[in-house]
């Protein structure tokens, strides 16, 4: 969460969870501020573009 807040003002994380644990830790990363170093590995070991593709490759079998 901490490296999706410091990807700009325009990002705006919509988190998910039915635990209330689980948001009290989305909301702690807003006070974890990552380094520029930080950042850049993060980047390097999950490059942006890296996930790309479809979701399901054939879907052709749904709702025949």
């Amino acid at each position: 969460m901490a490296w999706l807040l410091a990807q700009g003002e325009d990002i705006v994380p919509i988190p998910g969870t039915k635990r209330r644990s689980y948001l009290e830790e989305n909301v702690a990363a807003t006070s974890v501020m990552l380094t520029s170093e930080e950042l850049s590995r993060i980047d390097a070991v999950a490059p942006k573009g890296g996930a790309v593709g479809d979701r399901y490759p054939d879907m052709s079998t749904v709702n025949r």
